[in-house]
């Protein structure tokens, strides 16, 4: 018989804020299969576009941020408080704040660019 799996409890102020560039700053919770970040955007960043094979929900709780979406950023959407933005695998997107901005992503499986701090699109 296996032995059960371990059970954590998270409290988001105990966590580190890891500084990623003067206007963008993250905490990340990550289980086996999937990752839940808040991120902190101030007004004006910008998420320059990429693409992951990761699965994405963003969660607007404070703020808006305007995304691009496709290759060419033909899509665009503008993702406020109270709003979910589901973006499949590997789907080019951009974002930039509108005002200051607390989402939180949920990224299945775990961003492992993230984890070992190779997400140098986000850095400097």
């Amino acid at each position: 018989m296996t032995s059960p799996a371990r059970v954590r409890h998270y409290r988001w102020e105990d966590l580190p804020k890891e500084r990623l560039n003067d206007l963008l700053d993250r905490r990340l919770i990550t289980g086996e299969r999937v990752m839940l970040a808040h991120v902190y955007l101030k007004k004006g960043c910008v998420v320059p576009r990429h693409a992951h094979e990761n699965e994405q929900l963003t969660y607007i709780l404070e703020g808006a941020l305007r995304f691009w979406i496709g290759e060419d950023e033909s899509q665009e959407v503008v993702v406020r408080s109270g709003e979910v933005l589901h973006i499949p695998s590997n789907v080019p997107h951009k974002a930039e704040a509108l005002e200051d901005t607390l989402d939180v992503d949920v990224f299945s499986p775990p961003r492992q660019d993230w984890l070992s701090g190779t997400d140098s699109y986000l850095r400097g």
